[in-house]
């Protein structure tokens, strides 16, 4: 996860910044990154001993991002300094409504890492562009489950699926990676999980909030190119590289510039 401005990043994976004792079990769950949680997985009372423990583990030969408190708690301050360890290698922004926020806590550990902003309500969502382009946001996270608190919507349909087709756009228009989907409770229905996974993919998601060990290979799963897709994609850029030019079809469909883009990305995400 050093890495991590040029790897692909499909799974990320949470653990509570005061379990310690979970912290290397999650590095080895296969996830593309870890974020210790200081935020919603931390009750009050134990914010400050969450952020010790993170400060005694951290290292640069085992790599984490870290999600904060938001900015109007008595949190933050303490947390943004945390970035300033070697061991961080990005910062999760909760509740992020403005582009001040994502340039605020650069600005305050004066070091230059990825930030990933939470996108939880309505105002997040309305100003998600001008978030988008701050400086040194990677990428943006949906967190659906608040979301539709904020919005008073039901997360058991196809609610969700305009405001995803909005999200990856912005990501696009704003020139960062494709945008994260929000975590699934249930821990143990994989076939949901999968469904769910399957259905941030196709509108464009590069990958997905996990909060449980277990959710990791299928998310991975999902997120990976099937062999029948690698394959394809491998005939594609053979066929095209070959025409020089000229038009060319593959499995009976003309083969454009914008087939050509996705074999090449699918082959990139597959690592071929």
């Amino acid at each position: 996860m050093s890495d991590i401005r040029s790897k692909p990043l499909r799974s990320f994976l949470f653990v509570p910044g005061n379990r310690p004792e979970r912290f290397e079990k999650a590095l080895s769950s296969g996830a593309d990154a870890v974020i210790l949680d200081l935020e919603d997985a931390v009750a009050p009372d134990n914010k400050d001993a969450a952020r010790q423990a993170i400060k005694a583990w951290t290292s640069h030969k085992r790599p984490v991002l870290i999600r904060i408190n938001a900015a109007n708690t008595p949190w933050y301050e303490q947390d943004t300094q945390l970035g300033k360890l070697p061991g961080v290698a990005g910062l999760v922004l909760p509740k992020a409504e403005s582009a001040s926020e994502a340039t605020d806590v650069i600005a305050r550990i004066k070091r230059r890492i990825p930030v990933f902003p939470l996108i939880e309500s309505a105002k997040g969502m309305w100003n998600a562009l001008e978030i988008a382009k701050a400086p040194f946001v990677h990428q943006l996270m949906f967190c659906t489950l608040d979301f539709c608190v904020d919005m008073g919507m039901e997360p058991d349909g196809e609610e969700l699926n305009p405001f995803r087709g909005r999200r990856t756009m912005i990501s696009k228009v704003a020139g960062i990676r494709a945008p994260i989907d929000g975590v699934s409770p249930s821990i143990d229905d994989g076939e949901l999980l999968n469904a769910e996974t399957t259905k941030g993919k196709r509108w464009g998601f590069a990958g997905k909030l996990c909060i449980h060990p277990k959710q990791v290979a299928v998310v991975n799963g999902c997120f990976a190119p099937s062999e029948a897709e690698s394959a394809w994609a491998k005939r594609v850029l053979e066929a095209f590289e070959g025409a020089h030019g000229a038009a060319v079809a593959v499995d009976g469909k003309m083969v454009d510039r914008p087939v050509f883009l996705k074999a090449q990305s699918i082959l990139a995400a597959a690592g071929a």
